[in-house]
């Protein structure tokens, strides 16, 4: 029997629902819908659907492999038990790699909606450091702070879609595609980029025709996009080591944190659309805040910047931190990295070490490096996580089956099929990073 120190089980189902819908409803409902709706048009909500059942399927796999692997590493952890080493290796390197750059891109993100001009850096470097001190004082306060956060990032939506909806103008017919609408023409971000009317959208997808026909690579690209912003509910099994009866706790807090995410993107797109249309939405900057500013709940405009700061520290600084240093934790144990990063606190039985060194990562990165465009290889080592993780559930046997095989086969096919509308420089530099690390690990084994 393994005498390692563990992490304490403190969180109960709340405490997890609320990590999972922090880690969901976070920057992502901000910035998702525009490219979205560049690359969907009107077909926006079919792309929303298609993106909540995708996370739907990846979401039943990991928590039918949480409940059975109840440790830290999430899917690094089931690769390597059901799969094989370098399937695990492959889902955790990617995991860690692609989230800390996300982590870095958020805490820019931050600044940009909290920092006066000119000390975006800083106060991103500053909100790391801070929220890395929480993380470090135990997961209790982590999902605590989780908790406020989550409250104003809700409140803030619900302002938007009350603006929109109440206080605005809303043309309902604009909500779901007729499939005979006429062309429209180019949007107003001066790029050309918008869904509808024959122009093109992200990548040169289209969103809806000239007749009118909806475009299904287009849907699909934006399935993609707004596939990320449910990514997080597999923050939950990462961290199944810090979890009460995981068994029964993990798979019941990930649906309820995915349904939740599912309601309230669910109201953003239609008030969007309803307020903005397809068009106004892909042309847009800040689709929310314009929503608010067209309605006669302009003065709430602050609200709307204040969620979105807060927004970014919920994704990203938070429980991002806490899943990456999980995921390191356990493969430090393996020898996959440094062992001494797998060292817990004796008193605040956090993985003290994994998560201090992620932090001097990610300060170093927004002093340095402006993340916020160049990190599409973060899509793709995610699409790599949740295959891994659907592949692995597909492996487990009739005891451990809480769902059926096919929604772990939709999983699988949705993300090769999202991976295939990534953009390509996005899976050349995945596929890049990938590679550097199977073959540090391998020179690594063979020299051993």
């Amino acid at each position: 029997m393994s005498t390692r120190p563990t992490l304490a089980r403190r969180l109960g189902t709340r405490d997890a629902v609320v990590i999972g819908l922090g880690s969901m409803i976070g920057a992502g409902v901000f910035a998702a819908f525009a490219p979205a709706a560049q690359a969907a048009g009107a077909g926006l909500l079919v792309g929303l659907a298609l993106a909540a059942l995708v996370a739907y399927a990846n979401a039943t796999s990991s928590a039918q492999l949480a409940a059975q692997y109840p440790t830290s590493g999430g899917t690094y952890v089931y690769g390597r038990e059901r799969l094989g080493d370098w399937w695990g290796f492959a889902a955790g390197w990617g995991f860690v790699i692609g989230k800390t750059a996300s982590c870095a891109a958020m805490a820019l993100t931050f600044a940009a909606y909290a920092a006066p001009p000119g000390w975006e850096r800083p106060v991103a470097a500053a909100a790391v450091v801070a929220l890395a001190a929480v993380n470090y004082h135990g997961v209790t306060r982590t999902a605590g702070l989780t908790r406020i956060i989550v409250t104003v990032v809700l409140t803030a939506l619900g302002v938007v879609v009350l603006a929109g909806l109440v206080g605005g103008d809303p043309d309902w017919t604009r909500v779901l595609p007729t499939g005979t609408a006429p062309g429209v023409g180019a949007g107003s971000d001066g790029g050309g980029a918008t869904g509808v009317g024959g122009a093109t959208g992200v990548d040169g997808a289209t969103g809806l025709g000239a007749g009118g026909g909806l475009s299904w690579y287009g849907i699909l690209q934006s399935a993609g996009l707004l596939f990320f912003a449910f990514a997080g509910y597999a923050r939950i099994a990462t961290m199944g080591e810090e979890v009460r009866d995981p068994a029964r706790t993990i798979p019941r807090a990930i649906q309820l944190a995915l349904g939740g995410a599912v309601l309230v993107y669910a109201a953003v797109a239609v008030t969007l659309l309803a307020v903005l249309g397809a068009e106004g939405t892909a042309g847009s900057a800040a689709p929310l805040a314009d929503v608010v500013a067209a309605s006669t709940w302009d003065r709430a405009g602050v609200v709307v910047r204040i969620g979105g700061a807060a927004a970014s520290l919920a994704r990203a600084l938070l429980a991002l931190i806490a899943g990456i240093g999980r995921t390191t934790l356990a493969m430090a144990r393996q020898d996959d990295l440094p062992r001494w990063l797998s060292a817990v606190h004796p008193r605040h039985h956090v993985p003290h070490r994994a998560e201090v060194a992620l932090a001097v990562v990610v300060v170093l990165l927004v002093l340095t490096v402006d993340l916020r465009g160049a990190i599409g290889f973060s899509s793709f080592g995610v699409l790599l996580y949740y295959l891994v993780a659907n592949v692995s559930a597909w492996t487990q046997d009739g005891e451990h089956r809480r769902f059926p095989r096919v929604l772990q086969a939709v999983g699988a096919l949705g993300c090769v099929v999202l991976v295939l509308t990534l953009p390509v420089m996005a899976v050349l530099v995945g596929t890049a990073v990938l590679g550097s690390g199977l073959l540090v690990r391998a020179v690594r084994l063979r020299v051993a």
